[in-house]
């Protein structure tokens, strides 16, 4: 099968977005198909307001659609909200050409937080993006449940998964985590706003707090919280050991559609706090973690899961059942009409 996926969100973006579409490409491609990612670092692009780390590229549709077609695809695929994205289904909708889309991140609530508007005017928006698509892909039950709600009907699953071969209990211990005080409390993601990373940092819990990540508010928290630990970004070894060297991953998140670094903690042993919301409810097990309206309640009570059985829980999410899910939410487009639109 060949696919084409068009992104707003790419490298050099450390973000669940990008890793997600980094390892379904790859594992797309091992399974036989052929992929063509059309995304930001291929056009110029100008600085997001208020998240300068974030490019928005433009382009006009007819230069997408010649690239679309080109590629003679079987079926198209738009994973974010962004002008790339605008303008590529700006182009199937004109030449009758069926697509797909992803719904990632709560985006009404991200650019309320960001704004001070109210979500609702966002959710138009979302409702306008996605309803022409043959299926909108989401994560988790919740999710599919809140966008039935807002009126997309035609959500279809699609999954995450872990790389098994890099979190596993075996990964080896951080250093910078070794003679800190015990429990080890662990953030791993953006240094953002919308993460609600504040609500972790000044809770009250012995213990040490551990921030693996960067964004637009690191330097702001590290003065404000002197006694936290901020690592920066770690990949690959390091981000495994961190994860297996913490007790408790903590989750401030209330805005997330599911949280890929969930899944990988669990699958290094390190059980879950976080609140009652989207993407903790769906992923979080009485045995693998600990969910509170109180932060401080929910890592207490993660604290005394048995690391085994997250390791064996998190080894249940792959990325070989996330690309089948993907596989099956696409939709075939008839080639007399990609014909006609080239």
């Amino acid at each position: 099968m060949r696919i084409v996926i068009v992104t707003d969100a790419w490298t050099p973006q450390v973000n669940g977005v990008v890793r997600t579409l980094q390892t379904i490409q790859a594992e797309l491609e091992r399974m036989g198909h052929e992929v063509k990612l059309i995304s930001p670092d291929l056009f110029s692009s100008l600085p997001c307001p208020t998240y300068p780390e974030i490019r928005l590229a433009f382009a006009r549709s007819t230069v997408l659609g010649q690239m679309i077609a080109a590629f003679r695809p079987d079926a198209i695929h738009l994973a974010t909200e962004g002008p790339l994205c605008l303008a590529a289904r700006r182009w199937c909708l004109r030449s009758g050409i069926r697509f797909t889309t992803a719904y990632h991140t709560h985006f009404p609530d991200y650019v309320a937080q960001r704004t001070g508007l109210p979500a609702s005017w966002f959710w138009r928006y979302i409702r306008w993006f996605h309803g022409p698509a043959e299926a909108v892909l989401v994560s988790t039950p919740s999710v599919r449940q809140q966008l039935r709600a807002h009126g997309l009907a035609q959500v279809r699953k699609w999954g995450r998964g872990v790389d098994l071969a890099a979190f596993t209990p075996q990964a080896k211990p951080l250093a910078a985590i070794a003679g800190l005080q015990r429990p080890i409390q662990l953030y791993v993601g953006r240094v953002a706003v919308e993460k609600n990373l504040e609500a972790f940092l000044a809770s009250d819990h012995p213990g040490t707090k551990l921030v693996v990540g960067d964004g637009p508010a690191r330097a702001l928290l590290e003065r404000a919280y002197p006694r936290a630990h901020f690592l920066g970004s770690l990949f690959g070894t390091e981000l495994a050991g961190a994860y297996a060297g913490a007790d408790v991953f903590v989750f401030p998140s209330r805005t997330d559609t599911f949280g890929l670094v969930m899944i990988e903690a669990l699958a290094c042993g390190t059980p879950i706090a976080a609140y009652p919301v989207t993407g903790p409810i769906d992923i979080v097990t009485p045995e693998t973690g600990a969910l509170s309206d109180r932060l401080e309640d929910a890592i207490a009570a993660a604290l005394s899961c048995d690391r085994q059985v997250c390791a064996a829980y998190g080894r249940g999410f792959t990325w070989e059942r996330s690309a089948q899910e993907f596989l099956a939410g696409l939709h075939n487009i008839d080639p007399e009409t990609l014909d006609s639109a080239a």
